[in-house]
């Protein structure tokens, strides 16, 4: 596995970090503190009458995790298995769960200041799950919500108020 570059913030004590990854053309981060470790994809073994999102599980040292599939999930058009693919394995709310995203980029910092309210506009992403817009340089990550976006009720992957 690649190791992950750190962009740096360092004059800011309020920056959270975020780890970026990218879904077919469009960067996205999540929260660093949400991901238990990144794993190269393994096909996962299939659930019967599971959604399309959700391609399977695997068994993860003893414990079953459910594998949702971010490209189709977020109707990204239909990326191939490669290399680069990855599995964000997540521990949310005492829950695990993996993600599986095209590639992984880096950790950034990213003060309160670079950013920006997310657009009102009609996505595949439920309302509320999109945190903001964060910019560093000439780069801009969509900041995900994960644990929210989990509990959708389309997902229902991790309880919605615990």
């Amino acid at each position: 596995m690649q190791a992950l570059a750190r962009t740096k913030d360092a004059a800011c004590p309020d920056a959270r970090e975020y780890l970026a990854f990218r879904l077919d053309q469009e960067e996205y981060g999540i929260d660093i503190l949400k991901v238990q470790e990144i794993r190269g994809y393994e096909p996962p073994t299939r659930i019967a009458n599971a959604p399309g999102f959700i391609k399977g599980v695997v068994n993860l040292r003893g414990t079953i995790v459910p594998i949702v599939d971010m490209r189709i999930k977020l109707h990204c058009a239909q990326a191939d298995y490669n290399d680069f693919t990855v599995v964000i394995i997540l521990n949310l709310r005492q829950r695990v769960v993996g993600i599986v995203v095209d590639s992984v980029s880096d950790v950034m910092d990213l003060a309160s200041d670079s950013i920006r309210p997310a657009p009102d506009v009609e996505s595949a992403i439920e309302n509320g799950c999109i945190l903001g817009l964060g910019s560093v340089d000439e780069r801009m990550l969509i900041l995900l919500d994960i644990e929210k976006l989990m509990a959708s009720a389309d997902m229902e992957l991790v309880a919605a108020n615990e």
